[in-house]
């Protein structure tokens, strides 16, 4: 079963073979992770150990890297273990902390102190030695945690909530997430170091923390994690190189609360992030810790260098907080009044009974389907689609070319038309029900597509009227296109530059869509 269900994860057996402990933990559990550097780690190590152990988080650690496969003290070189458990013996001279770890072989174990043969269980009491000690090859050790920080490098830990952290177990957290996506020439902007006049183009973040009764108490701070994982898209994920990711949080002047469009260059030029020095790794997770006064803050995830293109998920885990993209909106969110008057409702009463009578419907019945929708909350215009129009709809929607939209492929496409159509109104200032160039150009923008100006242009020419001026129905149509063909071509493309198609797919892609 667990192979199964991660083969399904990762797309295949053979993308199984390589890949991190820690990220498979992440997968399997939502979690975040807490990486601590066992060479340099806290004074309060052990604490942060107990209440691992105590919340059931999964731990996994690794060894250094060497030109010897198995060391003698027994130990795999760049092997990965787990943390199965830990305890504080004592012996005839003092207090010892030990961590008990499993090799995932099952086999070849530490032979130091501490290990099954060692000489230190004699010092403990017989009831101790017979509790803890097993002299058996099972993989599984025991060695103290002074050993643990000078043969491990580091110690992962996965917790579904970050009380590690704030060493409040038992308190309830929130967690937010967001999708979002660095693309060449548009939201590739990379760090502050290295290209500081493209920096403002990375995705922006609006985080808003909240006082809680936990933070009043501890003068006003506020425990913040902040989780940044960048998604590959190719078909071996696990042998794809990482990029170098990390993340800038600023602190927002009150006056800037509730602005919804992304900062501008000026505002980095002017403003030292929160965290000054910023961590960039090229590892596929990057995770921070942070203690935070309640009030608005910016996040902008980027890769260490412009142009590098990936998907992303950026998490967010306080005990209270908001958090919004800020400037375009691609992820298709509506807002509530338009949710519970178009989502809800007409599903309900309109739609699930037309589809229940049929399940596949072709562009003529599609044209009469939302013809039939009362469109009364949008009063600035009168809406209607034409029948060119819904064939032209359909072919883009129409994956399996079948001439007919199912259910699930129209509830994409309404979800779709609601979102332009809301931002099509916002953007029709002269409430004409067409949009002229200036209006058309800050309509993509809100869609968070970027498209340049002469591509607006060709828009215009070949959707709009005589005066280039475009109505929702054209301007549907061509949204939607941008859309789909953007998403086929990073589906066929290699290396993000070009695609190949032979004849028979050029001729389906460019004549039915």
């Amino acid at each position: 079963m667990l192979a199964f269900s991660t083969s399904g994860l990762y797309g295949s057996y053979e993308d199984l073979q390589i890949g991190q402990v820690s990220e498979a933990l992440v997968d399997f559990t939502g979690g975040v992770n807490i990486r601590i550097k066992l060479p340099a780690a806290p004074p309060d190590l052990w604490d942060i150990l107990t209440r691992a152990t105590y919340s059931r988080s999964l731990m996994c650690c690794q060894t250094q890297l060497g030109t010897t496969k198995v060391l003698k003290n027994g130990l795999v070189a760049g092997h990965a273990y787990t943390v199965t458990g830990i305890r504080k013996v004592t012996c005839q001279y003092g207090p010892e902390n030990l961590v008990r770890l499993r090799n995932p072989w099952g086999k070849i174990e530490w032979n130091g102190d501490w290990s099954d043969s060692s000489y230190k269980w004699e010092l403990l009491s017989p009831k101790e030695k017979i509790l803890l000690r097993k002299k058996k090859e099972d993989g599984e050790f025991w060695m103290s945690l002074q050993d643990f920080k000078i043969h491990f490098v580091d110690v992962v830990i996965c917790k579904l909530t970050p009380d590690l952290v704030s060493q409040e177990d038992g308190k309830k957290w929130m967690y937010s997430l967001k999708n979002g996506r660095w693309v060449k020439g548009s939201t590739a902007g990379g760090s502050l170091g290295f290209s500081k006049g493209m920096f403002w183009m990375n995705p922006q973040y609006w985080l808003n923390i909240l006082a809680s009764e936990d933070s009043r108490r501890n003068l006003g701070s506020c425990s913040v994690v902040i989780s940044l994982m960048q998604k590959h898209s190719s078909k071996h994920r696990n042998r794809a190189p990482h990029l170098f990711i990390g993340f800038s949080l600023y602190k927002v002047a009150r006056q800037q609360e509730e602005i919804n469009q992304k900062l501008p260059p000026a505002f980095f030029t002017r403003h030292q992030p929160v965290n000054k020095r910023q961590v960039f790794l090229d590892e596929r997770e990057v995770t921070c810790d942070f203690h935070l006064e309640p009030g608005v803050y910016v996040i902008v995830p980027s890769t260490l260098e412009p142009h590098q293109e990936s998907e992303f998920i950026l998490r967010v885990f306080s005990r209270k907080h908001v958090l919004r993209e800020m400037g375009g909106n691609s992820s298709f969110i509506l807002s509530k009044e338009i949710v519970d008057r178009y989502e809800g409702k007409i599903w309900e009463d309109f739609f699930t009974k037309h589809f229940e009578k049929n399940p596949e419907i072709n562009a003529v019945q599609l044209q009469r389907i939302l013809n039939n929708v009362s469109w009364r909350h949008f009063q600035s215009f009168r809406l209607s689609f034409s029948l060119d129009a819904c064939q032209s709809i359909l072919a883009l929607l129409d994956l399996n070319a079948s001439g007919t939209l199912s259910i699930q492929e129209f509830r994409v496409l309404w979800k779709r038309l609601l979102f332009y159509l809301e931002v099509f109104q916002k953007r029709d200032t002269s409430r004409s029900g067409k949009l002229d160039l200036v209006e058309l150009r800050a309509a993509v923008q809100e869609t968070g597509i970027s498209l340049s100006n002469e591509v607006c242009n060709l828009m215009a020419i070949r959707y709009g009227d005589p005066d280039l001026k475009i109505s929702f129905e054209s301007f549907m149509c061509f949204m939607l296109r941008v859309e789909i063909m953007g998403e086929a071509f990073r589906n066929l493309t290699q290396d993000g530059k070009g695609i190949y198609l032979q004849e028979s797919e050029w001729m389906m892609m460019t004549l039915y869509s």
